[in-house]
């Protein structure tokens, strides 16, 4: 019975797991590595670090598990999406890599809706509109700014996609994560010809574009021997990390949702057709489902918000909860709970690295609004998680308002493992959650994929259906769906009245 590894390339670290034709985890290894930020606003990392926590994570997987090189069937790669690994015509690196959360591109994004001939006819060509996460404005900052880096590169690759180049010595993508350079076709699921003749961009620069569950290449020797593992074995596309992550969660069905309370928060749905917001508050990216598509929303600070909140005012409940031998979360959230739904009029906006579903707005700033002699910090506990709620709950109206179904919301991440903030999911979104017997993410989606591509399921729908089941439902309460429904339109506003103000206190900074 074959194994397949799913390795994911994060922000943090480099997560690699094992599992067997039943979706059963064998073992699991994760390698971190350092973020660099040379100047504010700036993310780099170095593509070399990516590829020593592969193998190291890799070898600690196959050790684990007890398993021969032989054992394995298929490989499959995830990986932060956007950033950019710019290759010289040797396959060096030239520079280090620009991350999704790298700020410097603002006047790029504004030079590509000029050179696209407006917003409108740039979501008609990509789907998008130009973000500075975005890999596009980053080849267009590394040509205006470090033009002797621009013109040594021959090859633009994402992060999964080089750590695939070291394996493989292919130069190879898959639609998902291209989906996120704004340079993809979305609807037709090839690069825009029509977008990079605008940018005066090299169609060479960009590598094949294939399906998700597609072999793309197999092992090298030499990348065979570093890894532990048999030359020749079948690397398939994979996904970006938010369609590998829904892949996971089961996400593949039409009216299925994802809502994943991380550090970010990302709603996620699938699509049979391409659905795109006129107004490019959500994302409309290819799916890693062959022939389908998704709409995703992304919330910055929606778990981290409460991370913020603990890190910065709870050292007193840090301290309890290690006397206790507990996580300092679970005496947080038993003050939140004590305090009502709705907080008594407490708002919290969790604004804390800007936003960007449904404003894209990098000045938004959070802050509470509301406190009064009555509040205190059981009440800010419960703002501070409602509001990343109430956050999450923008993207699931847009997506509603696009006509996509919404029958079943299944929750993951850190809001997932909270029965109290399953509770409150429930009442903000006002219908049932569903969490399911799944819990690793992008890399056990692109395992599955790598099981579908090599033929042990017929196509990963089936993988999931037969590996991914709901086991637990809670149920909306009436009494707090129609409190947050009243506070729902207020916590709206307050953006609208504070955009303004978010920018002019940007300018003092």
């Amino acid at each position: 019975m074959p194994v397949f590894l799913g390795i994911d390339i994060g922000t943090s670290g480099t997560k690699t797991l094992a599992i067997n034709e039943k979706g059963k985890i064998l073992a699991s290894a994760m390698e971190e590595y350092p973020l660099s930020n040379p100047k504010p606003g700036w993310s780099e990392q170095a593509p070399g670090d990516w590829w020593t926590a592969s193998v190291n994570s890799v070898r600690k997987v196959m050790k684990a598990a007890k398993l021969k090189a032989a054992d394995v069937g298929g490989i499959g790669l995830s990986g932060q999406m956007h950033g950019s690994v710019f290759l010289d015509k040797s396959g060096n690196v030239i520079r280090p890599a620009l991350l999704w959360n790298d700020q410097r591109t603002a006047a790029e994004c504004a030079e590509i809706e000029k050179l696209a001939g407006g917003r409108e006819k740039l979501i008609h060509m990509v789907a998008n509109p130009a973000l500075t996460g975005f890999t596009a404005p980053k080849i267009l900052w590394l040509r205006n700014k470090e033009k002797k880096n621009f013109d040594k590169t021959v090859q633009v690759l994402l992060p999964k996609d080089y750590v695939r180049f070291r394996m493989t010595g292919d130069f190879a993508t898959e639609v998902s994560d291209a989906s996120g350079t704004l340079l993809l076709d979305v609807v037709n699921r090839k690069w825009s010809k029509e977008l990079l003749q605008k940018l005066d961009l090299d169609a060479k620069l960009f590598p094949k574009v294939y399906e998700s569950e597609d072999v793309t290449g197999v092992l090298s020797d030499s990348a065979a021997k570093e890894m532990g593992l048999r030359p020749g074995t079948p690397v398939v596309g994979g996904g970006g990390d938010q369609a590998a992550s829904a892949i996971g969660n089961g996400i593949v069905d039409r009216g299925v949702i994802s809502a994943t309370m991380g550090t970010s928060g990302v709603v996620f749905a699938h699509s049979e057709e391409v659905q795109v917001d006129p107004l490019g508050r959500v994302h409309t990216f290819c799916h890693a489902v062959r022939g389908k598509w998704h709409v995703m929303g992304c919330v910055l600070s929606a778990g981290g918000s409460l991370q913020w909140f603990r890190n910065q005012l709870c050292q007193e409940e840090i301290v309890a909860a290690k006397k206790q031998k507990v996580d300092p979360y679970e005496l947080i959230t038993e003050q939140a709970a004590s305090a009502p739904a709705g907080s008594e009029g407490l708002f919290f906006l969790p604004y804390l690295t800007g936003e960007r579903t449904p404003h894209a707005d990098p000045n938004a700033r959070a802050c509470w609004i509301g406190l009064s002699l009555r509040h205190g910090k059981a009440h800010m506990a419960r703002s501070v998680m409602e509001g990343a709620t109430f956050a999450m709950r923008d993207t699931l109206e847009i997506i509603k308002s696009m006509k996509i179904p919404v029958k079943e919301i299944r929750l993951s991440g850190g809001g997932a493992r909270s029965q109290f903030w399953r509770q409150m999911q429930a009442d903000i979104y006002g219908q049932p959650v569903v969490t399911i017997n799944a819990s690793e993410g992008p890399a056990y989606g692109v395992a599955l994929l790598a099981a579908a591509g090599t033929g042990a399921y017929k196509n990963v729908v089936e993988a999931c259906e037969a590996t991914i089941s709901v086991v637990t439902k809670t149920a909306q309460k009436t009494a707090a769906v129609k409190s947050y429904n009243a506070a729902y339109p207020e916590y709206q506003q307050l953006y609208r009245s504070l955009k303004g103000d978010f920018a002019a206190i940007q300018k003092l900074v």
